[in-house]
């Protein structure tokens, strides 16, 4: 488990109503990783934010934390049924 999920996971479980409904997943692709951030669906728009701000924070941060291990790494946000 690397940086980057840890750092997604733990703030989005901060954000949600539901954090036990939080599930963050991590795979390698030759740009690095991408991390995918599953929530309820009533609390995606919560992770998202107004107008995407939420969501681009918590990419800022995932970003550091992987720049930490000397790779790269983007998040995908989606709710339980797959919507993103």
């Amino acid at each position: 488990m690397s940086r980057a999920r840890d750092v997604a996971e733990t703030v989005t479980r901060a954000l949600v109503d539901r954090p036990a409904a939080v599930r963050v997943t991590e795979s390698a692709h030759r740009d690095g990783a991408i991390v995918e951030v599953v929530v309820a669906g009533d609390d995606l728009g919560r992770v998202i934010g107004r107008q995407g701000r939420t969501a681009g924070a918590i990419r800022t941060l995932v970003a550091a934390a992987a720049e930490r291990e000397g790779m790269r790494a983007s998040v995908e946000f989606r709710d339980e049924h797959g919507q993103r």
